[in-house]
């Protein structure tokens, strides 16, 4: 077994709740082509004034926007709820995000999918950037290890994350009308 460390992993975070406001701020900052979003609720970004007022401006620098949440009423929303122990309130903190992103979500350059897909992971991408939130079985993603991989050549730990993010995008619903 190798001791190596893959060169795509930059950083590791014990949980999410260990990278600073000024760290997601920074990492969406840093885009200059593409930031995606993959999550059941991403409440935390989406109650964060200053990073959806961040996002909004990089649109107007022609950053193309990506966002792909849980469908509320979906049942792996649902099933996420009861393995965190915190039942609907799941679906509430998707229907929250989708809130207040709705002004975000109405711009140019910004689309929006909901999912009904089991995430062994959130994703959170800045073009050749990418946090990836683990998920662990009745733990909060809060609380759960983040992995910020950086595209290498090689990059294979990265490619096989951007794999995953492309076809849940794919199958996501665009459901517009409801934000």
């Amino acid at each position: 077994m190798s001791a190596s460390r893959p060169a795509d992993i930059t950083a590791v975070y014990p949980r999410r709740t260990a990278i600073s406001q000024k760290g997601w701020l920074s990492f969406f900052e840093a885009a200059k082509n593409e930031i995606d979003i993959l999550a059941y609720s991403a409440l935390f970004l989406a109650e964060d004034a200053r990073i959806v007022r961040l996002l909004s401006d990089k649109t107007e620098d022609g950053v193309r926007i990506r966002i792909v949440l849980g469908t509320p009423d979906g049942s792996n929303v649902m099933r996420r709820g009861a393995e965190e122990e915190i039942g609907e309130a799941m679906a509430a903190k998707v229907r929250n995000a989708l809130t207040l992103l709705r002004p975000l979500v109405r711009r140019t350059r910004v689309d929006l999918r909901l999912h009904d897909t089991v995430l062994y992971n959130s994703i959170y991408r800045a073009d050749d950037q990418l946090l990836v939130n683990q998920h662990a079985y009745g733990i909060p993603a809060a609380q759960s290890p983040v992995y910020h991989y950086r595209r290498t050549d090689p990059s294979e730990m990265f490619d096989s994350y951007l794999v995953s993010l492309e076809d849940i995008w794919s199958k996501g619903n665009p459901r517009m009308g409801d934000v």
